[in-house]
């Protein structure tokens, strides 16, 4: 019981803390010279932090079960954890941040995924994922680059420069994409063997 308490406790307040930053994130682009909040979806920190409220406010209600919560969860997971690492490899430093837009990039880039993943490794939720699970996931990025390159040739907005194919061309850009899929895949295997390494808490999860 105390376990479950600590879980729940711990997703609320990473929930909380994820939509702090994603709210801020909207109020400093809408109030930036040049903003555009329509583009925000295109980001895939932004969108790895939606999953991240979603899931993390499931279980913290403890209605965190069901084939398409697994699903979520382990897109959330992945996807936050490859938000984390190519911000710190590729991305910091990239522009000069202050006020709220800096605020917002440290929540989402260092405060959620750090409270996520050390949430996930310490505290569960257990059995929550399966291999089909994977395939699924899967989805999510094919989904993101789906609507993020075709938007990007037409608009000529790309949110990051390693998938900006008006710079680079669609080769690199595909080749890029390669190499981020395969880490996103086997952060996803990962996740599935370190979780089965626990016994199921038996929450239905």
């Amino acid at each position: 019981m105390r376990s479950e308490k600590l879980t729940r406790a711990w997703f609320a307040v990473t929930a909380a803390v994820a939509l702090t930053g994603l709210v801020t994130q909207v109020v400093a682009t809408a109030s930036s010279p040049g903003g555009r909040v329509a583009n925000l979806l295109c980001y895939f920190t932004i969108d790895s932090n939606l999953l991240v409220v979603v899931t993390s406010a499931l279980v913290a209600s403890g209605a965190a079960r069901g084939t398409v919560f697994r699903v979520l969860w382990l897109d959330a997971l992945a996807g936050i954890i490859v938000t984390g690492i190519v911000y710190q490899v590729a991305l910091a430093g990239l522009h000069d941040l202050h006020g709220l837009a800096f605020f917002a990039d440290a929540v989402l880039h260092k405060a959620t995924p750090i409270l996520f993943v050390l949430g996930w490794l310490l505290v569960g939720p257990r059995g929550a994922l399966t291999w089909r699970t994977v395939w699924w996931s899967l989805l999510y990025p094919v989904t993101w680059l789906a609507f993020t390159l075709p938007r990007g040739a037409l608009t000529g907005f790309y949110p990051y420069p390693f998938v900006d194919a008006g710079a680079l061309g669609y080769g690199p850009v595909a080749l890029n994409c390669v190499f981020i899929g395969l880490f996103f895949t086997a952060l996803t295997a990962g996740a599935i063997l370190y979780d089965r390494r626990f016994v199921p808490l038996g929450s239905g999860a």
